[in-house]
């Protein structure tokens, strides 16, 4: 059985025109084309089954578009959710009616403004404004804002906290957010600390928590700032996390340590913490156990030849001995990663308190060395 007459002719002359994208509204029985002149609209008139009716107004768009009724391959959704789908076919992709197809596109690494502009149209939501503003591109053109301004008016509704550390973490690209809005998602991350782990993320070094200098810095900083100059990057680390914002950064890591709200927090909480003291990791291995953490933090202190900044730890140790107990605090916070909660996670679901008292083996020690490089003794 073929479409009925009125819609074949309709749909035929929309798949004629210069066509942007199509999108089907399979309860209202809609076809929507987007043109170069702006939004068709095809009221189907079903001559059977409305299923069996939009599969078949799929494979005769599928027909036109791909050259094969089968339409978006469903063995591909894995592959092309995870954006290896080629750049040159995404343009098609958006005219076959399909929301994986739309997926497809708005994950793919070739993704381009214009695209993301086409694919916005064809499939509004949130996870789709989250995956293209991941994209350098998209984010710096003329739908950056568009997709900021989406995910910020739909985060108060938002319901799982890592999709709240993603979404503050894009709305922060350069330029996407006023000083005022960025002010506003910083005051309400006092309530929500999944906001905060966002700004860990996207804004380190330039947090709106109200800090201070380390009282350390002023007593060390003439001496790190000369080791600095020598390639120490140790000293290099002491200067940003005892100056302003480090210690802001350190501040705002406390406060979401001692409540988190659920696993998704604990661990983007611990990728913020691995990116921030990446530069100084002393070894590539991801250690699960926090108590082998502890002690080769504190043998690296003791005995330099069994770390790989070996000479950035004597020049330490030579020239500004009292900073050498810092050190360990940094070597500690330098080996947190998501692996190291793994474990704890892999055979519970407990979130709020209980959560908390089953990972405090691992975030007790942490905070410690937190309080340390924030001068509490």
């Amino acid at each position: 059985m073929q479409l009925s007459q009125e819609d074949s002719l309709r749909l035929n002359v929309l798949l004629n025109q210069a066509l942007q994208a199509i999108r089907i509204d399979e309860g209202k029985m809609i076809v929507y084309g987007l043109t170069e002149r702006g939004e068709a609209k095809i009221q189907l008139n079903p001559n059977c089954k409305d299923e069996l009716y939009i599969r078949r107004i799929k494979e005769t768009i599928s027909s036109h578009i791909l050259g094969s009724p089968g339409g978006y391959p469903v063995f591909l959704k894995r592959w092309t959710r995870m954006g290896q789908q080629r750049a040159n076919n995404l343009e098609s992709l958006l005219k076959l009616g399909e929301p994986e197809a739309v997926v497809a596109v708005v994950g793919a690494e070739g993704i381009t403004d214009e695209i993301a502009r086409r694919a916005w149209w064809a499939m509004p939501s949130a996870d789709n404004a989250r995956r293209m503003l991941a994209r350098k591109e998209v984010a710096q053109g003329k739908m950056g804002k568009i997709l900021a301004d989406f995910l910020l008016e739909f985060l108060p509704f938002e319901e799982e906290p890592r999709n709240m550390v993603e979404s503050v973490r894009l709305m922060l690209q350069p330029g996407l957010v006023d000083d005022e809005t960025r002010d506003s998602l910083w005051s309400k991350g006092q309530r929500r600390n999944a906001y905060l782990v966002g700004f860990l993320h996207a804004s380190p070094d330039h947090l709106p928590q109200s800090s201070v200098t380390s009282r350390e810095l002023t007593e060390f900083e003439t001496a790190l700032r000369q080791l600095a100059e020598q390639d120490n990057v140790l000293a290099r680390m002491l200067l940003r996390i005892l100056g302003e914002q480090g210690q802001g950064f350190l501040k705002t890591t406390e406060t979401v340590l001692n409540k988190p709200a659920n696993q998704d927090v604990v661990v983007a909480l611990f990728e913020a913490i691995e990116a921030y003291f990446r530069d100084i990791r002393p070894h590539n291995e991801r250690r699960r156990d926090i108590n082998q953490i502890l002690s080769e933090a504190s043998q690296y202190c003791a005995i330099s030849e069994s770390c790989c900044h070996k000479q950035a730890i004597d020049s330490i140790k030579s020239q500004l001995p009292a900073a050498v107990p810092l050190l360990e605090s940094l070597f500690v916070l330098a080996c947190v990663g998501e692996q190291l909660i793994a474990p704890i996670f892999a055979t519970t679901d407990a979130v709020g308190s209980v959560m908390r008292r089953k990972i405090e083996p691992v975030t007790k020690p942490i905070s410690q060395h937190i309080g340390l490089l924030l001068g509490k003794r």
